[in-house]
């Protein structure tokens, strides 16, 4: 008897009956296996990552962007505008100077120019004077200033006679100040010229370390004078700050006079100070040093004609004094 229901048989019912539960929900991809029927699933405990926490990199920016580039190819070429400026301006001032000394050899040379003194004076000029020819550019204005310092220093002086006069006047006892006064004047004005300006005209003319050492200890016991005359100790001949005060007790105008005398003294005696800072930082730029001097010293004592002939007669006598006492 066959039955048209095939699933209704009863070896197939049978072996349904006897399958394990859960068999339905078997999944032969998964290695769980089907809980068993009324028991409640197991909660599964959270899974936590095992593997170490890494930082994403940061991305760091190129070492040379394209603005930085640009940037450093616009100083670049500003600076290598500066350098050709400068040679060029170098160039036109040896220009200028080597037309300047070929008009000079042309009409027979140069003459002496300083001080500017009448023809018929019985005394001629002794120095030769001129900042825009024998001056590299780049430092006449800084000789044009120490040239002022030293007339306004001058004129000072000039008008320290009149203040010391003055109070002379009121006070018969300044006899002594108003002599000074003069002697200082006649003093101070060419010596100042020829021991620290000349030197200082003569170093930044040729380079010299030698006139640089020169002029630096000699200005410093410039500054030392300036200062002195400002402070003004009564009896010095100088209209300084004490003798002002002092002739203020005397006379009303001779004291305003002479603080306005004492004033011009430290208005000297600051601006020297500024100049000598200003001239030491020049003589650090231009190469010059401690040996460079002593060779220079060297080398003029032993090219002085008169040191020449002062060596060649003691070696002379010496070497006869040594011939005599062999024979």
């Amino acid at each position: 008897m066959f039955f048209s229901r095939p699933l209704q048989d009863p070896s197939v019912t049978q072996v349904t009956r006897n399958a394990p539960p859960g068999l339905e929900e078997y999944n032969p991809f998964t290695d769980t296996k089907p809980a068993p029927p009324g028991s409640a699933p197991k909660a599964m405990p959270p899974t936590t990552n095992t593997q170490p926490a890494i930082m994403k990199p940061t991305e760091e920016p190129p070492a040379y962007s394209q603005p930085q580039q640009t940037q450093d190819q616009a100083r670049a070429q500003a600076e290598l505008l500066r350098r050709q400026e400068e040679l060029e301006r170098k160039a036109a001032e040896l220009d200028r100077r080597e037309r300047e000394m070929q008009s000079l050899s042309a009409s027979g040379g140069r003459k002496n120019n300083w001080p500017p003194l009448p023809e018929k004076f019985p005394v001629g000029p002794c120095f030769y004077h001129d900042i825009s020819v024998d001056i590299p550019v780049e430092f006449q204005k800084t000789v044009k200033i120490m040239y002022y310092l030293w007339m306004f220093h001058t004129a000072t002086l000039f008008l320290n006679i009149f203040g010391c006069l003055s109070w002379f006047c009121v006070d018969a006892n300044r006899g002594v100040d108003f002599g000074l006064a003069i002697l200082w004047f006649m003093l101070f004005t060419p010596c100042s010229f020829v021991c620290w300006y000349r030197p200082l005209y003569g170093a930044f003319r040729s380079d010299s370390s030698f006139r640089f050492f020169v002029f630096f200890f000699v200005y410093i016991c410039q500054f030392g004078v300036h200062v002195m005359q400002a402070i003004g100790i009564t009896g010095w001949g100088t209209s300084g700050w004490i003798s002002a005060l002092t002739g203020l007790n005397k006379s009303v105008p001779v004291g305003i006079m002479m603080i306005l005398i004492a004033a011009l003294f430290t208005a000297s005696a600051v601006i020297s100070l500024i100049m000598f800072k200003k001239v030491h930082g020049l003589y650090r730029t231009t190469g010059a040093s401690f040996e460079k001097a002593q060779q220079e010293f060297a080398t003029g004592v032993m090219s002085n004609k008169t040191v020449q002939t002062a060596a060649a007669n003691a070696a002379s006598n010496a070497a006869r004094g040594t011939f005599k006492e062999q024979f």
